[in-house]
């Protein structure tokens, strides 16, 4: 049976999932289950997204129950009374990753809590793959060597609890006349998971030590995230089966290099993927590369194994090469720590999950150029960024389904067609050998020849697409990742800039959300800059290695036929 609800108040959607509900509006909901104050359904208008749970009253079969009455509590759900139309969104509370308590006034003042639990979750890497074969902290931390059993240690989280007031119901123009800069009303959007909000608000609050400063500096072409100075790179090489649990389990594990220590370590895709979610929760305005994807079998297969290793390369070489994610604490204590010392590894994991500078409390670390950035041209570069990465995603798409669909045609059909050619050759030297005569013997070896030529041509067109056509499509599919972590980014610098609006019509707040603003505006452009110099540094080195390889393809292909080519003068005096 399908569930209703009446519309208590008008809401109006703000982001892409939500939907726009209006007072009385009878709408369709999927479950009566709220999902942390959030419920999905579908309005009068045939548009399905979420809407606040508040914003609703649950309707019951019995028709009695639909009535006109706003006030006290909806029937048999217990849920609080929101103000009416006119209340203010600025009020609504923001915590993304705490518990909150939220106390809503009635129209007796009596005050009814309402508990609404929130959870901040970070991404890892897409798919299944059962080298996520276990907990974190089961009998494996580090890549085990062979033969080796750790203990099992445990994690534990801290709640917190933030008590907002809502405020009684009042007009929209007292609402105007005495409002501070709002909070979002949707806890979903990244503006408020990444703490970008808080932080414009003046709620950031750490302490920042000189080694955790991100420095932002002006380049030629606008901020720009200052210089490594001590860049270095880091290769993956062994690729080993190993077995724990007396070989009930078994994983892969990845040998890697850094080059500033020389020292080896292992690793596993597990680890990769911890390691992901960690610089996922610590750098919102930052593009961590995404992982090759996960897969649930097969994953011992030289293909696949051989696949993700050159994956796992890419994502490397994008991490080394980053100003900020190659010189955090988390990155450097998973290239560094001995494989075998499991104590220290789980000091620096521990340390890593309990970082107090994620969130609103990252944009603390930030230090920017003196002079403050032009917020409009800023908007101005950021809506360009946008419109560049659509259409940069649209083509990547067009050229990665083209090649793909080229690579088939050679290992497929041209490797066919091919042998198709050289068989009738060869068919036509055998019709020649009925002649039987002595003139003819080497017209006939010369024709065979060349039909075992074009053979193995279609044998190189097969084998071709690994060394030319592969590899673009594996740098295509490391920037899709990127590409689908801009919108994020680009959600967080427009939530700044339109607090900075708000507040434009304000007196004495409008100094210090400018500067908020200007910090996660410069930390946003500089890292754009990075994503436009190393696209333009990949695709450079891609192409040029794709060009190389279809000239040597090509000259292979002429060297075989000037072979076959020269048959004929060998074999016919």
């Amino acid at each position: 049976m399908a569930f209703r609800a009446r519309a208590l108040y008008d809401f109006s959607s703000e982001n892409p999932g939500e939907i726009s509900i209006t007072e009385n509006e009878v709408v369709t909901l999927y479950s009566e289950q709220d999902v942390e104050g959030w419920l999905e359904g579908t309005n009068s208008r045939g548009e399905t997204g979420l809407f606040p749970a508040s914003y609703v009253e649950i309707l019951t079969n019995d028709l009695s129950d639909i009535s006109s009455n706003n006030n006290g509590m909806s029937a048999g759900h217990g849920q609080a009374e929101l103000p009416s139309s006119g209340y203010d969104s600025s009020y609504h509370s923001q915590s993304h990753s705490r518990a909150e308590s939220i106390t809503v006034p009635n129209s007796s003042h009596s005050a009814y809590p309402v508990q609404t639990p929130q959870h901040h979750s970070y991404p890892t890497s897409q798919g299944s793959d059962d080298d996520w074969d276990d907990d974190w902290d089961d009998s494996s931390t580090v890549a085990d060597e062979p033969g080796t059993i750790h203990d099992n240690d445990g994690t534990s989280s801290t709640a917190y609890t933030v008590t907002t007031s809502l405020p009684e119901r009042r007009s929209s123009a007292q609402a105007k006349s005495s409002a501070t800069v709002s909070k979002n009303l949707n806890r979903f959007s990244t503006f408020v998971k990444s703490g970008g909000e808080a932080f414009v608000l003046g709620e950031a609050a750490a302490f920042v030590k000189d080694g955790d400063n991100i420095c932002v500096v002006m380049g030629q072409y606008g901020p720009e995230w200052q210089e490594d100075p001590y860049p270095f790179a880091c290769s993956i090489d062994d690729p080993t089966k190993q077995t724990k649990f007396k070989g009930m389990k078994s994983y892969m594990s990845y040998r890697l290099t850094p080059s500033h220590t020389q020292s080896q370590v292992n690793r596993r895709y597990k680890h990769f993927d911890w390691l992901y979610a960690r610089l996922v929760e610590r750098f919102p305005v930052i593009s961590v590369p995404h992982l090759p994807e996960k897969q649930a079998t097969g994953r011992f297969e030289q293909d696949f194994v051989s696949k993700r290793r050159k994956g796992l390369i890419w994502w490397m070489n994008h991490m080394t090469s980053h100003p900020v994610l190659a010189r955090c604490d988390v990155f450097q204590h998973f290239l560094t720590c001995p494989s075998t010392d499991e104590k220290t590894w789980k000091m620096g994991k521990r340390k890593a999950e309990k970082d107090e500078l994620t969130g609103a409390n990252f944009f603390l670390t930030i230090s920017t150029p003196a002079v403050p950035l032009d917020l409009q041209e800023v908007e101005s570069k950021i809506d360009g960024f946008k419109a560049f990465t659509k259409k940069m995603d649209e083509n990547c798409l067009l050229v990665n389904a083209t090649i793909n669909e080229f690579a088939r045609k050679q290992i497929t059909g041209f490797k066919k067609e091919y042998q198709k050619v050289g068989q009738s050759f060869k068919l036509l030297g055998q019709a020649f050998e009925m002649d039987q005569q002595a003139y003819s013997v080497g017209l006939n070896r010369a024709i065979a020849f060349t039909g075992e030529a074009y053979e193995v041509i279609g044998d190189y067109f097969a084998e071709q697409p690994r060394q030319d056509l592969d590899p673009i499509s594996d740098l295509l599919d490391l920037y899709k990742g990127h590409l689908a972590n801009y919108p994020d980014i680009i959600h967080v610098q427009k939530g700044a800039l339109t607090k900075v609006k708000e507040c434009q019509k304000q007196e004495g707040e409008g100094s210090t959300i400018n500067e908020r603003c200007n910090i996660i505006s410069c930390a946003t452009l500089a890292e754009i800059q990075h994503f436009h110099r190393t696209r333009v540094r990949d695709f450079k080195s891609q192409m040029q290695h794709h060009l190389q390889q279809q000239i040597s393809f090509f000259q292979k292909i002429t060297g075989k036929l000037e072979e076959a080519l020269q048959k004929y003068d060998e074999y016919i005096i």
